[in-house]
């Protein structure tokens, strides 16, 4: 006769298992002996190893009471049922991590795959993150309401960087977030910002009216002033004069 402690160390479980088994109904609650102390036979070592087989063997504990006492058929019609389960719950699994996968692509989960692409490319030419992020934000609002369209603005951005001297204004842009707005670089820099402005103004696939008009995207656009720095706004008015100017 084993007392609870060495029957768990003798089927490897914890005395804790025990008693929940006991309280689940599946495992029978031994006499006492004189002393109090619960008493198991060797009825109790097998019931237990059949218990925590099935456990172990995925088989949900509100059914285990019905296999211990299934015949022959009835047994493996449940384990074919358990089974069923167990292979649609491993599909939602799996899906659940394909989604968790997703999430972990970064940008590809907010935008299309051009857009990220053209933040990846950025980033290789040496802009700084938090200008890639500001400039996120903003393919965000333009993917959200013109996925297809932002798509293909993006590749021909991409194409277009290719070009030696968008790729230094690119970089000079983002360097002057931290200049002074009196700084006499930013009108060289609006300089080139409107030449080039001016020679891919025409190329195909420009944004239609229609959508720069759109009130949505572009008030959303617009709030975003609120965190440029005085240096950038210096050079959008820059580029503004020099653009009438030109004009």
């Amino acid at each position: 006769m084993l007392t609870i402690g060495q029957l768990a160390a003798y089927v490897r479980v914890t005395v804790r298992a025990i008693r929940h088994y006991h309280q689940r109904g599946l495992l029978a609650e031994p006499a006492r002996d004189a002393s109090g102390y619960r008493r198991y036979d060797a009825d109790a070592v097998i019931a237990l190893i059949r218990i925590k087989t099935l456990a172990d063997a995925g088989v949900p504990l509100a059914r285990i009471e019905e296999l211990l006492s299934a015949g022959p058929e009835e047994f493996s019609r449940a384990i074919a049922q358990i089974d069923q389960a167990l292979m649609r719950r491993i599909r939602d699994l799996q899906q659940q991590r394909r989604r968790v996968c997703v999430l972990a692509a970064g940008d590809g989960l907010f935008l299309p795959a051009e857009v990220a692409d053209l933040l990846d490319r950025l980033r290789e030419i040496g802009v700084s993150q938090r200008t890639v992020q500001i400039e996120r934000d903003a393919w965000i609002l333009l993917a959200g309401r013109y996925r297809e369209e932002a798509s293909r603005w993006a590749a021909q951005k991409l194409v277009a960087l290719a070009d030696p001297q968008l790729e230094a204004v690119y970089r000079a842009y983002d360097q002057a977030f931290d200049w002074d707005p009196a700084d006499p670089r930013l009108d060289e820099l609006a300089t080139a910002i409107v030449a080039l402005t001016r020679r891919y103004a025409q190329e195909p696939g420009e944004p239609p009216a229609e959508t720069l008009n759109d009130p949505v995207p572009v008030a959303q656009l617009w709030s975003q002033t609120a965190v440029m720095p005085p240096a950038w706004l210096r050079l959008e008015e820059l580029c503004r004069e020099k653009a009438e100017a030109a004009s």
